[in-house]
């Protein structure tokens, strides 16, 4: 069951994916339409999607996300709660902390941040991540594999886009060194960390917000980064692709399988 509700006034789309309840579609309109009425740059579109787990086990059976266009640049939240109007109050209140960060560094960067300003990265909502579906490895497939350009930025700009769009990780080509690189957040310390195909010398601290690793980046297969990330159960693994000599990354899909992303040659 699907639906699509659309306001061709400000470009707001409301898809749900499942039994979605009646009127929550309408309460995430209202919700976010309350939200975008405090940006102060142009609101270009707002995409949100309801999804309702078909599975009644699920602990939290109800995922809201929304993709919010400021003025050209994409803001996204991610969220998930055992009911779906819970769901859509979590998605308003994390996007709400996406959409101030994204006017605090838009124009400047975290430069200048100290421990104390670090913590306010996140806002409130990344326990309410939507958790992944358990799925045994044998089953496990490359579903998806998205090609691209990778953005040629600095470190502190691609942590601003990692924060502003909810992801895990941020793939990018570091703007000094032209090697491909990533940022992501640290599932066992919760802090921001860097890791690049180039030499990045002695460990050491991005203006204070950003650590950089200096274990050397895996060079493999995309079938031996499968066995990597099965192994270590991390949530990706960036490697030096053997048969693109670029910087790739293997990660667990919410629905249990990977996706692969890779640089546009």
């Amino acid at each position: 069951m699907s639906g699509l509700k659309t306001s061709t006034e400000i470009g707001v789309e409301v898809r749900n994916r499942g039994q979605v309840p009646n009127g929550a579609d309408t309460y995430a309109r209202e919700k976010v339409l309350a939200l975008i009425s405090h940006v102060s740059e142009p609101v270009l579109s707002v995409r949100v999607k309801l999804t309702q787990a078909v599975n009644a086990s699920t602990v939290r059976p109800a995922t809201a996300q929304a993709v919010v266009d400021v003025n050209g640049r994409p803001v996204r939240a991610h969220v998930a709660a055992s009911t779906m109007f819970e769901a859509v109050d979590l998605l308003q209140e994390r996007l709400t902390a996406r959409l101030a960060r994204a006017r605090r560094y838009g124009s400047r960067g975290p430069r200048g941040s100290g421990p104390d300003d670090r913590a306010s990265w996140d806002g409130p909502g990344h326990e309410h991540r939507p958790h992944r579906h358990h799925m045994p490895a044998e089953e496990r497939r490359v579903v998806r594999h998205k090609s691209f350009s990778l953005a040629r930025q600095t470190p502190e700009d691609a942590l601003i886009d990692l924060e502003a769009m909810d992801y895990g990780f941020w793939v990018f080509t570091d703007l000094a060194s032209g090697y491909d690189s990533v940022v992501y957040r640290d599932p066992r310390t919760g802090r921001h960390r860097m890791a690049s195909l180039g030499p990045m010398g002695p460990e050491r601290e991005i203006e204070g917000v950003l650590s950089v690793s200096t274990i050397p980046v895996p060079t493999s297969r995309v079938d031996e980064a499968v066995q990597r990330l099965h192994l270590t159960g991390l949530p990706f693994v960036f490697f030096h692709d053997t048969a693109t000599g670029r910087g790739s990354v293997l990660y667990h899909r919410y629905d249990g399988h990977y996706g692969l992303i890779t640089p546009a040659m």
